[in-house]
C-alpha cells in the first residue's frame, strides 16, 4: 500500500477531523482555550506525515499556505462578524477565502522555492499535501482566535 497515496490521506483527514471536531466540541465554551486547543491540534497531522516517511520540512510549503490562508480568513470572518454578525462573519470569510488564497499562494510558492533552493524534497503527494495544509490551516486559525480573544479580547461574549 501506498504510504502517501489518496487511501492513506483520506484515512487521515478523517481521523484528524474527527479528532479535531471532538476536542473543539469539548473546548468551545471556554473561549480561550479554542486559539490555542486549535494550535494544538495543528501538530497531529505531523505525526501523520512522519508515519509516512515524509519530513515536516518537506511539506513546509503546505503548512506556510494554511497558516496564511486561514489564519487572515479568520481575521476577515472576525471583522465581518463584528460588522454583520452571522450574515457578515459568513460573507467576511467567503471574500476573504478569496483575497487570502492569492496571498497564501504567494507565500507558499516563496516556500517551495526556498526548499528547492536547500536541496530539501517537497513534491506534492496526496497525504503530503492535504496534512501539510491541514495542519497549517489549524495553527494559523488557532493563532488569530488567541490573538484576537485573549490578547485583544474581540469578540468576547
Amino acid at each position: 500500500m501506498n504510504k502517501q497515496g489518496l487511501s492513506a490521506a483520506l484515512g487521515s483527514l478523517i481521523t484528524v477531523s474527527v479528532v479535531a471536531v471532538a476536542a473543539i466540541a469539548y473546548v468551545i465554551y471556554d473561549v480561550r482555550l479554542v486559539g490555542p486547543s486549535m494550535i494544538l491540534l495543528g501538530l497531529i497531522p505531523w505525526a501523520f506525515i512522519k508515519l509516512s516517511g515524509r519530513s515536516i520540512r518537506s511539506t513546509g510549503a503546505d503548512i506556510v499556505f494554511g497558516a496564511v490562508d486561514t489564519g487572515f480568513l479568520g481575521v476577515a470572518a472576525l471583522i465581518g462578524a463584528e460588522l454583520g454578525g452571522v450574515l457578515g462573519a459568513i460573507v467576511g470569510g467567503l471574500v476573504g477565502d478569496s483575497i487570502t488564497d492569492g496571498f497564501a499562494g504567494i507565500f507558499e510558492g516563496q516556500a517551495s522555492e526556498y526548499l528547492r533552493k536547500h536541496g530539501i524534497e517537497e513534491a506534492r503527494t496526496p497525504l503530503s499535501s492535504s496534512m501539510g495544509k491541514m495542519s497549517g490551516c489549524l495553527i494559523g486559525a488557532g493563532i488569530t482566535l488567541t490573538i484576537a480573544w485573549t490578547i485583544a479580547g474581540i469578540g468576547l461574549p
